[in-house]
């Protein structure tokens, strides 16, 4: 009997990768995309088990039993999660309350001085530089005055409406998104409490070569390394944001920027989680917030969100992500096209971290996995009657 790393390798024959693989692919295509969401909801809590099963493990490590173990990694999990959501909860609130008010004040309160309000102010200030520069024909002023003039006239029954429509679509929303979550936690915790056994089971029918990495560690492994990649870059591009908007009050080119700077600098770091869509997301605030304050300044925070792109997308995310992940760009363009398309924007955030599960599972089955070859030369094996030295010819045969 075949022993060592030989015994483990399995050969697909041809009849197989005809039609058999082929036949498995449509009928788990097909049975995916009619649930979906269960589908969907069972990846994001084996992600999760995944991401805990280390800290678990190392709780047994100190005769503490799974069940316990588990609980305790939990308790702490949403602990931690709910000091995160509240300490940012509150600098959001505060700030934006702060923000507000000044915002109001910019629109509404009448200056002692020049008898108008800041807004108008500014846009008589624009209205002037464009004028001594030759461009008297873009009436700014007119067209920024009669808008000002409107805000307190729109119907606001109308605006009423609508405000109650979409608090009623958003509370439905939240409702189903809590339960969603309740079921990926109830799920999360029966597949930690039965990890072991199913690493057990895996290592039995897979076992690992020697000197390698079982599969399930290796999937958790791959999961913690893009956790901590992701956090990282999070962290770079959120101190990197607020300590620009921070620099840009201290100078003035942003007035009262300082204030807000740890709002828009937690902000670009919570978006950043967000592939692709994240930077634009973090500049929104910071460069609205510009735009309402002081329109000249909003060019100074283009700029400077500009090159926290660049220095993201040439320095920051190839250097960290690149270590990380370990999957080529294309890849990863396609996985989040293709969460996008089907699963829309849960499916976007939970592609890389399948994508990098995946990447382990296929290194380690691609140790053991071999096709049979198709060879044009390959023997033809035929059926041959071999008949006695006595018999008569086939063709006198009755």
């Amino acid at each position: 009997m075949a022993t060592g790393p030989a015994a483990s390798r399995i050969e697909i024959p041809r009849w197989v990768q005809l039609v058999g693989l082929p036949l498995v692919l449509v009928l788990v295509w097909v049975v995916a995309g009619a649930v979906r969401h269960v589908v969907f909801l069972f990846l994001v809590a084996l992600l999760i088990a995944l991401l805990l099963n280390p800290l678990v493990r190392g709780l047994g490590r100190v005769w503490i039993p799974r069940g316990l173990a588990v609980a305790v990694v939990y308790l702490a999990f949403a602990a931690a999660l709910a000091l995160a959501v509240l300490a940012l909860a509150t600098v959001v609130v505060q700030q934006t309350r702060t923000a507000s008010h000044r915002i109001d004040n910019y629109f509404t309160i009448v200056s002692g001085q020049t008898h108008e309000t800041g807004a108008n102010h500014d846009l008589a200030r624009l209205q002037h530089w464009l004028n001594a520069h030759h461009l008297k024909q873009v009436q700014v002023e007119k067209s920024g005055n009669k808008f000002l003039n409107s805000i307190g006239t729109k119907d606001v029954e109308k605006y009423t409406t609508k405000a109650l429509n979409w608090a009623e679509g958003a509370g439905l929303a939240v409702v189903s998104l809590l339960f969603s979550a309740l079921l990926i936690v109830v799920v999360s915790i029966y597949m930690l409490l039965d990890m072991q056994r199913l690493a057990a089971a895996v290592d039995r029918r897979f076992p690992p070569h020697p000197g390698s990495k079982p599969l399930i560690t290796r999937m958790e492994h791959a999961l913690a390394s893009y956790v901590k990649g992701q956090l990282l870059l999070s962290l770079i591009i959120g101190a990197s944001s607020g300590i620009g908007v921070w620099i840009l009050g201290m100078t003035g080119l942003l007035p009262h920027g300082g204030r807000y700077a740890l709002l828009f600098g937690a902000w670009a770091g919570v978006t950043e989680l967000i592939p692709y869509v994240g930077p634009w997301l973090g500049a929104l605030p910071p460069l609205i917030y510009a735009l309402v304050t002081h329109p000249i300044s909003a060019l100074w925070v283009a700029l400077l969100y500009l090159g926290i792109q660049q220095l993201e997308g040439h320095l920051v995310v190839p250097n960290v992500m690149g270590r990380t992940l370990r999957l080529h760009p294309l890849l990863v363009i396609f996985g989040l096209l293709a969460g996008a398309e089907i699963y829309g924007f849960p499916g976007i955030l939970v592609s890389l971290p399948l994508l990098s599960a995946a990447r382990a599972v296929w290194e380690f089955f691609a140790e053991r996995l071999e096709l049979q070859k198709w060879d044009s030369d390959a023997p033809i094996a035929v059926d041959v009657d071999i008949l006695p030295p006595d018999a008569p010819p086939a063709s006198a045969a009755p």
